[in-house]
């Protein structure tokens, strides 16, 4: 009578204390300043038009954009993976939730034996009277068992289930905005690639020109051999920048269809036709540093999975504690073929108080917490770690977003001085007054303040993008109190 008043008293505590074993978790505190370095400049910038934090693309102001971005976020083969995997995640969490109930299953079975009367069990029955060398045999039970969790080992086992059932989801948001910058981002490197080609094509027409001319005043003994050859290798050495845009644009065309879940080439004719280098919106909310925790999906990922490297201390520790669990079975056996299956004569029923204890065995359980909080350890360092990069990506982004505009407001200014400069040089030369080398030089100048202008309007693009990533744009962040339910 004893251990059942303990039992009682186990089972009491514990169910109406709720309490379990191992550390509750807090999620632990973040140093972060205020504000971001540059997060006034970005706030100052003058831009087109501002774009919404949830569906930044649209803010680029490119409609072919906002559809790639689109078509990508519903066909990638990442984000598939990443749903799978939330699936998966579900599944576990499940199965944690059902292992604190009731399991209960009904088994049934029919037989019928040949007794040999040659073995030694077969001649003892042979010599009774009306033995029956056949015998027909009939069960069927009703199963019923339950693990008490007292002590909460299978709580935290469940705690760590949902941890790592939101950290997958959070990891889907994650693979989102990552799938959605790497669209913009490949496609704004194709409209480069595209103005950078134009510039380039133009330029060697522009060297094209120059040559005939240079040749048919060689031809009328007004200009020198050496000219026509200089004039020969200047545009050589502009022919030559085709081939290596060109070779950069089909990597970025495969590529966005890769992106978009297709072959490579599908999408190939769609974007033949050059566009303009899409121009980086405003962006309306910066938020702060601490704003980051919730915004930026891979920060709660990591936040997720040191809850759960938390839940799994309790799950060890509880291997400290004896677990009880009650058994029943109720049926009805026999073993003839009467049709008295369901009489009382062949009911059967039974109950178990079962106990495991691990008594001697605590050097593995030790070795058990310690990994335990070990991987919670791990998880703590790659969390603060998570936090410090996302900082770090944000105040890049915001540098290069804040710079690169104003390399390509300088460069455009320059580029309208050279071409001034270039054609003005030209006419010199066929007035005699300024030699073919000034001309040469101001083509090789104009191309590359050209070609660099278009690449800072690209990386500015590049680098909006990259700031609406840093900032977790692109999702909606769920509340934190149902995050941490």
């Amino acid at each position: 009578m004893f251990p059942l008043r303990t039992l009682a008293l186990f089972v009491s505590a514990g169910l109406l204390a709720g309490c379990a074993v191992g550390p509750d978790y807090h999620r632990p505190d973040a140093p972060l300043s205020d504000r971001y370095q540059a997060q006034s400049a970005v706030q100052q910038r003058s831009a087109a038009r501002p774009a919404s934090f949830t569906v930044w693309w649209e803010g680029f102001d490119d409609p072919l954009l906002s559809d790639l971005v689109s078509s990508a976020l519903a066909q990638n083969l990442d984000l598939a993976q990443a749903s799978a995997r939330m699936a998966q995640a579900r599944a576990g969490l499940g199965a944690a939730t059902a292992a604190l109930l009731p399991s209960g299953n009904i088994s049934g079975q029919a037989a019928r034996a040949y007794q040999s009367v040659e073995t030694p069990l077969g001649q003892v029955l042979s010599s009774t009277p009306d033995y029956n060398r056949y015998g027909n045999s009939y069960e069927a039970d009703l199963n019923a068992s339950w693990e008490i969790d007292i002590f909460g080992g299978l709580r935290r086992g469940r705690q760590a289930a949902l941890a790592d059932y939101q950290a997958s989801e959070a990891g889907v948001a994650a693979t989102r905005l990552a799938i959605a910058a790497q669209t913009a981002d490949i496609y704004i490197t194709l409209r480069g690639l595209q103005t950078r080609l134009a510039i380039a094509n133009k330029q060697v027409s522009t060297q094209q020109e120059l040559l005939e001319k240079v040749q048919l005043l060689h031809s009328k003994g007004l200009a020198a051999e050496y000219q026509v050859r200089q004039t020969e290798g200047a545009l050589a050495q502009v022919q030559a920048t085709v081939p290596v845009l060109k070779t950069g644009l089909d990597a970025a065309m495969n590529a966005l269809d890769v992106m978009l879940g297709t072959p490579p080439g599908t999408h190939r004719a769609q974007l033949t036709t050059p566009g303009a280098i899409p121009q980086a919106p405003q962006i309306a909310s910066t938020g702060t540093p601490a704003d980051l925790l919730r915004r930026r999906p891979d920060i709660i990922v990591a936040e997720r999975h040191l809850a759960a490297s938390s839940a799994r201390i309790g799950v060890a520790v509880s291997e400290y504690y004896p677990k009880f669990s009650l058994s029943a079975l109720l049926g009805s056996a026999t073993a003839v073929a009467s049709g008295n299956l369901l009489s009382s004569g062949a009911s059967q029923s039974a109950g178990v108080l079962g106990l495991r204890w691990r008594l001697f065995d605590f050097g593995r359980i030790n070795a058990q917490i310690d990994q335990a909080k070990g991987q919670e350890a791990e998880s703590l360092a790659a969390y603060r770690l998570s936090v410090l990069r996302a900082t770090e990506d944000v105040e890049n982004a915001f540098s290069a977003l804040i710079n690169r505009e104003t390399q390509a407001a300088i460069l455009t200014g320059g580029e309208t001085a050279l071409a001034s400069a270039r054609q003005s040089s030209f006419v010199a030369y066929r007035q005699g007054t300024a030699s073919l080398i000034d001309v040469l030089r101001n083509d090789e100048t104009l191309l590359q303040a050209s070609d660099a202008r278009a690449q800072a309007q690209t990386e500015s693009a590049r680098a909006a993008v990259a700031a609406f990533r840093a900032l977790g744009g692109g999702w909606q962040p769920p509340e934190a109190s149902a995050m941490t339910q």
